[in-house]
């Protein structure tokens, strides 16, 4: 912590003092390095930290440019009024360029992002308001009181100022449960969603975050060089700033502070080489995607644990302790219906995944729900989360219809789920993961960010004592900074489980929990799975482990071709002949030469016996 302390002091002297030995023309290329700077932390933000890809950065530094010169000049307005007015309608734009990434991802948001880009500059080159080609020029000196902002010298003192703050401001996001957020629907979205993370405003959020950032550049520029012309907003510029995040490391906003100012000097250094250059950039960005995908700011972890694996270095070996229970719930009086389905029709084209299933699940129940591979029950699940929606049919949770609810709505009502393949967030450590599903924060409340910042630490610190006694609970200590993919599936399934359990759901999904898992294992689970009932929360779990179904389940319902085929107590359940001929293909199971199916009881002693 001291040597941190020391470092940064050291930093910000060092800033104080860097204008006193460099000459004119060197300290005008740092003053457009801090610009830079600023539009890669925003840029980073959205598509580093956010996965969000955005081309249209240097639309944004345009309209921050453009709105201080225009008000300016054709207006009357000062500097800082026009500031004032320049920066929200950048942030406008943000949202009207973000609208597209709720409909679309990967690289069609690319294409659409850079066509708003190319859009904005087609109007620029040729509009009456923006000077057309020639630009506009004559945009008046940013004042403070006793300090002449018209010597690049001093200016450098209010990027600077700028700069820190809004470097500071994005480390906040990205360190607090915003960015966790963020960072979340990067790795994946879809668990995001089922999280409670309410990817439609997210993503508007990075393309917010992205503008302000770009804004802020764009007044600064403004106010740096007084003229503004298309050629500075152009394509090509736009492609060096993804080169600068790139190169720098996209995913750590300190990696695209480097790589900005990095390559504006090396830019200014190779200037009378410039086609050679724009060569050279583009080999180097293909380098490091190849070779170091996580830029500049990931090099140094990574030559740490080659020397770690060449030295022999290891750390301690981590343990999974033992699962703690729940204190278990007051028994509820009666069973109210938590979860119905009526007549659930799926239809993926021309193959019919679901037809007409009909389901209903009381509180404070474990349901089983099994059939042959190709039955329907992911589909059936998804269908019930929000993944998928229903083609006819209805779906009501907790009394509520919820056929056309989004997975973060019914996650912040009370639903949580796992998933069949393992979906953790690889690039984010087991505690948080946690905290994700811990954080019931609706993004409406990112106002906080800009004027309240201390409730939001204050909510953090509550949210990891919380994530800490979940962790606890589930055994996972050990294991809060590790990287889920580093650990064995069995831990990793154990950390699903304890991400779905973390906001206390009413309803738990858990689809094939048991797969993977060795004997022991399973034991465990069915100890989890019993003490999660306990305290008042309804499980229904897909599972082909027919004795973990038959020792946990007070009902199953069996699906084949789509359909219920079969519903009611594991004993009904495992003697009727369509379960049977579903599985084995032959409903005589006497003729056949095989034994008769074990009853209930018989498959709970084996499963509960010690191994």
């Amino acid at each position: 912590m001291k040597s941190r302390s020391a470092a940064l002091v050291t930093l910000i002297a060092g800033a104080c003092v860097l204008p006193y030995g460099l000459g004119g023309y060197t300290i005008h290329v740092v003053d457009i390095a801090l610009i830079h700077a600023l539009l890669a932390i925003g840029l980073g933000l959205a598509m580093g930290v956010s996965g969000q890809i955005n081309l249209a950065q240097v639309a944004f530094f345009g309209v921050g440019a453009y709105g201080v010169a225009v008000l300016t000049t054709h207006y009357g307005y000062g500097f800082w009024a026009a500031a004032a007015l320049a920066v929200p309608a950048t942030v406008a734009t943000g949202l009207l360029v973000g609208v597209p990434a709720l409909r679309m991802q990967s690289h069609y948001l690319g294409i659409v992002t850079l066509g708003l880009a190319l859009g904005f500059i087609n109007w620029i080159t040729n509009a009456r308001i923006t000077g057309g080609a020639d630009g506009i020029s004559g945009i008046p000196v940013p004042t403070l009181p006793g300090v002449d902002l018209s010597s690049e010298y001093l200016y450098y003192y209010l990027e600077v100022a700028v700069f820190a703050l809004g470097l500071l401001f994005g480390l906040f996001v990205v360190h607090t449960s915003l960015g966790r957020r963020l960072r979340a629907m990067r790795d994946d979205s879809l668990a995001a969603g089922a999280m409670g993370a309410e990817i439609p405003y997210l993503r508007m959020t990075a393309f917010v975050l992205a503008s302000l950032y770009g804004g802020l550049a764009g007044v600064l520029y403004g106010g740096l060089i007084r003229y503004v012309a298309p050629e500075t907003f152009s394509i090509g510029n736009m492609f060096i700033l993804l080169a600068m995040v790139i190169i720098g490391g996209r995913r750590s906003l300190v990696g695209c502070v480097v790589g900005a100012v990095g390559l504006t000097l090396v830019r200014e250094w190779l200037s009378d080489f410039s086609t050679y250059a724009q060569l050279g950039y583009g080999v180097v960005v293909v380098l490091m995607v190849v070779f170091a995908p996580t830029g500049l700011a990931g090099i140094p972890a990574r030559v740490r644990d080659l020397y770690r694996r060449r030295a022999g270095h290891h750390e301690a070996r981590a343990e999974l302790r033992p699962f703690t229970p729940y204190p278990p719930a007051a028994p509820a009086t009666g069973q109210p219906v938590l979860l119905v389905a009526e007549s659930v029709t799926k239809q993926f084209r021309g193959l019919r995944a679901l037809d007409a299933v009909s389901l209903t699940v009381r509180a404070g129940e474990i349901r089983g729900i099994v059939g042959p591979n190709g039955s329907g029950k992911t589909t059936l699940f998804n269908v019930i989360s929000g993944f998928y929606r229903a083609t006819s049919g209805t779906v009501g949770f907790a009394g509520d219809d919820t056929t056309t609810a989004r997975p973060y709505a019914l996650s912040l009502a009370g639903m949580a789920r796992t998933f069949q393949n393992l979906r953790l967030f690889g690039q984010l450590t087991v505690r948080e993961n946690v905290l994700v599903a811990l954080d019931r924060t609706r993004t409406r409340a990112i106002w906080q960010y800009a004027v309240w910042q201390p409730g939001v630490l204050a909510r953090e610190r509550r949210l990891r004592a919380r994530a800490d006694e979940v962790l606890e609970r589930y055994g996972l200590t050990d294991f809060a900074e590790a990287d889920p993919a580093s650990l064995p599936y069995g831990i990793q399934r154990r950390i699903e489980i304890a991400r779905a359990m973390a906001a206390r759901p009413r309803l738990l999904l858990l689809d094939e929990p048991a797969a993977g898992l060795n004997g022991e294992e399973v034991r465990q689970l069915v100890r989890i799975v019993r003490s999660i009932r306990d305290t008042g929360t309804t499980v229904v779990l897909i599972e082909h482990n027919m004795g973990l179904v038959m020792s946990l389940c007070e009902r199953i319902t069996v699906l084949s071709g789509g359909r219920v085929i079969a519903e009611g107590t594991p004993d009904e359940v495992v003697a009727a002949p369509e379960v049977i001929e579903a599985y084995l293909g032959d409903s005589d199971l006497t003729e056949a030469g095989l034994p008769q199916p074990p009853t209930a009881e018989e498959v709970r002693r084996t499963e509960e016996a010690p191994s």
